[in-house]
């Protein structure tokens, strides 16, 4: 099933305007508990996840990979959520989070990766772009205990 829905941000790594209440997101939903899709897809908005998807994976916004999620592609994608499973390539322009439930299994190239507690990374890590001289290094990849830390950086 293909819905549109506005919901908030699945994560609090991402500071809104005022850092504190979350922006909604309109995402496209792809749900189904035995649907299993494979193909080459080319999304320009953000996207939910909550299927089995195989193959090549463009999102021009956010790829939010759901708890019922399992994508096996390669992905090209602006932010990344991970909540359920993935596995493949990616590049991400802007940060990717594996959750405390998301699974992940191949190699990310992104400017920031955050691996919540009990969230799960197998792979290697590259940044995306070096910075300007003028703009301070942060670390590439952030641990997080809970949710309370993530909030302060």
């Amino acid at each position: 099933m293909l819905r549109r829905t506005t919901a908030e941000k699945y994560t609090s790594s991402e500071s809104p305007h005022d850092g504190n209440s979350p922006v909604p997101t309109t995402l496209l939903t792809i749900t189904g508990n035995s649907a299993k899709l494979e193909g080459k897809f080319d999304i320009t908005d953000s996207i939910q996840i909550e299927c089995e998807i195989g193959g090549e994976l463009k999102v021009g916004g956010k790829l939010v990979i759901g708890h019922r999620g399992a994508v096996h592609a390669d992905v090209q994608t602006v932010d990344a959520v991970i909540h359920g499973e993935y596995e493949g390539n990616m590049v991400a322009t802007g940060s990717v989070e594996i959750t405390p439930t998301g699974r992940a299994d191949g190699n990310i190239e992104t400017n920031s990766l955050v691996i919540s507690k009990g969230g799960f990374f197998n792979g290697n890590v590259a940044k995306l772009k070096k910075k300007s001289e003028g703009e301070e290094e942060k670390p590439l990849v952030h641990l997080v205990k809970d949710k309370q830390l993530l909030q302060q950086s």
